[in-house]
């Protein structure tokens, strides 16, 4: 199973609706990118790992995994160890734009996605799961229309 570690301030930053959010509200950006990541990972067998810096405010939960705050460090360190301590570093996808944490990343042989393409990633995924839904209604309704009009003798 594939497991996500997110640098999520470094994510904030690169989502201009939630940097501008955050300029003004950093809980609300918190829960809005939660919100976005559980809607984006719904149905995925994922493991996600969400870094903040910073401390906790009101309590945050995250579908498929778990919340770390860094308190009075910087998050980066707690990713550091998130992937030094894993069982197979190959099955983590990191998402940052921190150079340096990439390149971390890769010396330890995970896969590697900026920030800002992991973004373009669940846009597109967002506009095909909206389609889906939109033709999957439009087939509900065609069934319900042929259903009542079939059965009808003129």
């Amino acid at each position: 199973m594939n497991h996500y570690i997110i640098d999520g301030n470094n994510l904030i930053g690169r989502i201009k609706s939630l940097q501008q959010l955050q300029n003004k509200d950093k809980q609300a950006s918190r829960e809005k990118l939660i919100y976005f990541l559980n809607r984006y990972f719904t149905g995925k067998k994922v493991k996600l790992s969400l870094h903040l810096d910073g401390h906790p405010n009101l309590p945050l939960s995250i579908s498929k995994g778990k919340i770390t705050y860094s308190f009075n460090q910087q998050s980066d360190n707690f990713i550091r160890k998130e992937i030094e301590n894993s069982s197979n570093p190959r099955l983590i996808i990191l998402v940052t734009s921190d150079r340096s944490l990439m390149n971390f990343g890769k010396v330890c042989g995970c896969k590697v996605i900026s920030s800002d393409d992991f973004y373009r990633e669940t846009e597109k995924s967002s506009v095909k799961n909206d389609e889906a839904e939109k033709i999957s209604q439009l087939e509900k309704d065609n069934e319900e229309f042929l259903k009542l009009f079939q059965n009808k003798k003129v």
